[in-house]
């Protein structure tokens, strides 16, 4: 059972072949009430001890923050995953903390003001979907110009990834309603798209 006090992010993950995009987002149309195209940069940083943390066996809690780049003055929105519950508790879908703020303005010099340092960025371009409590979203990573920080347009063959998940953080209580939603979706896209928990 989720652990009382925390918030929780509820997911399952796959990827499939640029070859089998249509046919997949037609079905994930289908079975949605809305769908928008999405283009979001995200950038992930550690806190400046990180390497303290991890000579002594502990891995760092990373600070990420996320933004529409299609939408002019779209809000950060930044965001920590806590390690996630075992296997054991609950094999069927990825049970993990979240905590989620909103941020307008910078977002970068906000996550420096707490004492992170910025690690990765990179890009996703595809399609969000909505579909009751659930959010989904498909898309092939692009890496940023390491100058520019602009986004370099993924290869035309580049895996495509899908990650489905509770579109907000829920409370331990409806942690097993969630995974039973997921299961539900999950079962819609049999014989085209394998959905997983996915190992942290």
């Amino acid at each position: 059972m989720a652990s009382q006090g925390h918030s929780y992010e509820v997911s399952l993950t796959g990827e499939f072949f640029a070859k089998d995009l249509r046919p997949i987002l037609n079905r994930i149309t289908l079975n949605s009430e809305s769908a928008q195209p999405i283009h979001i940069r995200e950038v992930v940083f550690e806190p400046l001890d990180a390497q303290y943390h991890r000579d002594r066996g502990v891995e760092p809690v990373m600070l990420r923050a996320k933004k529409e780049t299609s939408t002019k003055d779209s809000p950060w929105e930044m965001y920590s995953y806590l390690k996630p519950e075992s296997t054991r508790t609950y094999p069927d879908a990825t049970v993990r903390p979240w905590a989620t703020i909103h941020v307008t303005g910078d977002a970068l010099q906000f996550a420096a003001a707490l004492g992170y340092i910025r690690k990765t960025q990179l890009y996703k371009r595809g399609y969000s979907f909505r579909r009751g409590p659930l959010i989904i979203t498909m898309f092939q990573q692009e890496q940023a110009d390491p100058k520019t920080e602009k986004p370099i347009p993924a290869h035309a063959d580049t895996l495509w990834q899908v990650e489905v998940k509770t579109a907000a953080p829920i409370r331990d209580t409806p942690v097993q309603l969630a995974i039973d939603q997921l299961l539900e979706f999950q079962t819609l896209m049999k014989g085209l798209l394998d959905l997983r928990r996915q190992d942290i």
